[in-house]
């Protein structure tokens, strides 16, 4: 199940382990990874990668086998993120930043138990 428009390009980021892509949609811009073949800590990984992108409006879309729930409480006071399941039993997750937060995440963290 591909979810990537066919605009999408693909695009360099420091620190990832997977190809991370860039699209417009509805006027914003979209940054999309895919961990859900991945195990720990690259789906993390490559999370703080793509976060370090975000700012104004923009998004982060991520595929995951699962939700990153080790993820969350690191970044919670500055990003937002919704949980979609996925039809094939994948999550996408969509961060945003929340405006007018400071960053204040230690994107070297970026690490977990799994």
């Amino acid at each position: 199940m591909n979810l990537l428009p066919e605009d999408a390009k693909k695009i360099e980021i420091d620190g990832s382990t997977v190809d991370f892509f860039e699209y417009k949609q509805d006027g914003l811009i979209h940054y999309y990874f895919d961990t859900s073949d991945r195990g720990a800590p690259e789906p993390m990984v490559n999370a703080m990668a793509g976060l370090q992108l975000l700012g104004g409006d923009k998004k982060l879309i991520m595929i995951n086998h699962k939700p990153p729930m080790g993820l969350f409480p690191r970044i919670q006071q500055n990003y937002n993120y919704e949980i979609i399941e996925l039809e094939d039993g994948r999550h996408k997750v969509i961060f945003t930043h929340k405006e007018g937060s400071t960053p204040n995440v230690d994107f070297s963290a970026n690490t977990c138990a799994g």
